[in-house]
């Protein structure tokens, strides 16, 4: 069994966040791998499916970003999962707007939701599914973009990458135990590439 955490911010009003695009992620696997209804469970809401011959507990928590851990924890706890059974679908500033990266372990890069799940687990040895939304350019824009909703001209690559994302998913599953999620990124790059 893996446990795939998807970041954000519950407020209704927040869904179209950038920070919100981890929730997004994790929405796109669950629809198209047929997972079960989300239930509250963990201070979040659950879903459960099978990715390929994974088990799959997809899980967003609805403690507000910045306290993410605290729901994450139980979760793991319950399920005796080890670290390198939990994968965090996140936003990322550092990458360009619709690039991929997953990575196992590392600092958090003042991402206030990974600080909190490193403080509750212990640990920074989990996988982060890093999903790129773009800098703005100038550090104090910073907080403005990332709270910020989707624009229509993020429109395009936000839903090729959220339909890659959860098309490539099963790579995804074969590579984290393996420690060789390289096919699962090729295959999103592959997947939103601009024809032509």
């Amino acid at each position: 069994m893996q446990l795939w955490v998807g970041l954000g911010n519950p407020e209704p009003g927040m869904l179209r966040n950038r920070h919100n695009i981890g929730f997004m992620a994790v929405d796109a696997i669950a629809r198209a791998h047929g997972f079960t209804p989300w239930r509250q469970r963990f201070k979040g809401v659950v879903a459960e499916g099978t990715v390929g011959s994974e088990r799959i507990l997809a899980l967003k928590p609805l403690t507000y970003m910045n306290d993410s851990g605290e729901s994450v924890q139980p979760a793991a706890a319950f399920y005796k999962l080890p670290p390198a059974s939990i994968a965090v679908f996140h936003d990322e500033l550092d990458l360009v707007a619709g690039r991929v990266r997953v990575k196992r372990g590392g600092g958090a890069a003042g991402h206030n939701g990974l600080r909190s799940i490193d403080r509750m687990l212990g640990t920074q040895d989990y996988w982060r599914v890093r999903l790129g939304i773009g800098h703005p350019g100038q550090k104090e824009r910073v907080l403005g973009h990332v709270l910020g909703d989707f624009s229509r001209a993020d429109e395009d690559w936000l839903t090729a990458l959220l339909g890659a994302v959860a098309e490539a998913a099963p790579l995804l599953v074969q590579g984290l135990p393996a420690g060789k999620p390289e096919e699962f990124m090729t295959r999103v790059a592959l997947l939103t590439r601009e024809p032509g």
